[in-house]
């Protein structure tokens, strides 16, 4: 372990991203030195959502500076702070690790054998200084997906928040042949002991404001606007049955906002164009912390704040309503007791989790959190010098040419190099050619099926 304090330098993109790289450094040991700043990308997040994010940690006060991908290189070498922690979403964490590193040698990381095998005696070992590189994902990450190992393989470790997730990542890790390393925190939003009592905070017990019906909006999930537009009557149906109570839809950005993933269809705009749930719901945009604080009961079909109400021992309900699956991240809540229909809400209401779910998923023990040791054993092999630069993972084909598209597509308008127009200019119609070829190949083996399916 190392015997000095150490830097570590954060850089945040979207809205989620930016909360969880304050909260994570608010986890880090308080002798270490911890900055953050919110690189350009088009994700970056409104002022009101930045007030938000930071609400609750130290730089609510102090505050964030927003910068270009290569002003944050030519800091980070500048400062040489031991740890640069990306919380950022996945092609800007690829773009950023070369802005870091130098495209030069994130290529010989690629290129070298040793270094593609893991061995600290390959060419990627004898690189000049650079930090300790960590990224992370902000919320549930179950279940565990090729893309978050595909852009993050250059870094040297991945935090996860449970033990399900740390097994999910390292098992498709090995089937993809990605030697990550991985380390376990705690969700950084859950206060210092995260073990819910299991008692109900409701009506007569400790907060007696708590009353609202909160539904904890996401950009994701559902997609379907039908899908939407259902949550939004039943909730106006909840208002109507007890109009003593707020229903408050909580959402990460108003209809125009920036957010870690796109939405198709805004609550707000829908809640708008539903005459019989207009009026009757309370928007909310501030921080979920506050939300939760007048909170009877937590909605959501997926979203971290349930975890976060259920270490407040705030009932939840996760919606059932459109299914259970990969694609609406809900299915690691299965075993959890908390799913269920929204209409179910008005008769059994929200529920508490099953002590047994607990443990492995986000409430493990605090001495299982190895995240701090992790990172200090990362800087100790980086001043041995053995801490080779990971090799990228695919993504290769095209060269230099690839990578200036990678930048652009990554850093939008903020990518203002002659080089990254040009790259846009071939590569939008050689996108659609890739895309238009994979589609024709889909096509055909769903029509090679359907005929070997048919065949007497």
């Amino acid at each position: 372990m190392t015997e000095r304090p150490l830097a570590v330098l954060a850089v945040a993109d979207s809205d989620s991203y930016l909360k969880w790289g304050a909260a994570t450094l608010g986890r880090m040991p308080q002798s270490w030195t911890t900055d953050l700043v919110v690189v350009e990308t088009p994700a970056v997040p409104s002022a009101r959502q930045v007030a938000a994010a930071l609400a609750g940690t130290v730089f609510e006060t102090r505050g964030v500076d927003i910068r270009g991908a290569d002003e944050i290189a030519r800091r980070v070498a500048a400062e040489r702070p031991d740890i640069v922690l990306l919380s950022v979403r996945g092609p800007v964490v690829r773009v950023l690790v070369r802005a870091i590193l130098g495209d030069r040698e994130a290529r010989r990381a690629t290129d070298a054998s040793g270094a593609r095998a893991g061995r600290p005696g390959g060419r990627g070992a004898t690189t000049p200084w650079r930090p300790v590189l960590v990224s992370g994902l902000p919320g549930i990450s179950i279940p565990a997906t090729r893309k978050a190992l595909y852009y993050r393989a250059q870094v040297d470790a991945l935090i996860l928040h449970s033990a399900r997730e740390i097994d999910e990542f390292r098992a498709l890790a090995a089937t993809m042949g990605v030697g990550q390393r991985f380390a376990l925190s705690t969700l950084p939003f859950l206060a210092d002991t995260p073990r819910p009592t299991g008692t109900a905070r409701g009506r007569g017990s400790r907060d007696r404001a708590a009353t609202d019906i909160v539904f904890a909006a996401q950009a994701k999930v559902p997609r379907e606007k039908s899908d939407r537009e259902h949550v939004l009557r039943e909730l106006a149906t909840l208002a109507d049955a007890d109009p003593s109570r707020r229903v408050v839809l909580k959402l990460r950005g108003l209809a125009g906002e920036p957010q870690t993933h796109a939405e198709r269809y805004p609550y707000d705009t829908l809640l708008a164009e539903i005459p019989e749930a207009r009026g009757k719901l309370v928007i909310d945009t501030g921080p979920m912390s506050a939300s939760l604080d007048t909170a009877a009961a937590l909605v959501t079909v997926s979203s971290t704040a349930a975890i976060e109400a259920v270490h407040r021992d705030i009932p939840v309900l996760v919606l059932d309503d459109f299914g259970v699956s990969n694609g609406l991240i809900n299915t690691v809540f299965e075993g959890s007791g908390l799913l269920g229909p929204l209409s179910s809400l008005a008769t059994t209401g929200a529920r508490l989790a099953d002590a047994r779910w607990l443990d492995d998923n986000y409430f493990h023990a605090p001495d299982t959190v190895d995240c701090i040791a992790v990172l200090e054993t990362l800087v100790v092999e980086r001043e041995a010098g053995t801490l080779a630069v990971r090799p990228q993972f695919r993504g290769t084909l095209g060269g230099t040419l690839r990578r200036v598209w990678d930048r652009k597509r990554a850093l939008g308008r903020y990518d203002r190099s002659a080089a990254g127009f040009l790259a846009l200019a071939v590569g939008m119609p050689a996108r659609y050619v890739v895309l238009a070829v994979r589609a024709a190949r889909r096509s055909m083996r769903s029509t090679s099926e359907d005929r070997r399916m048919t065949r007497p």
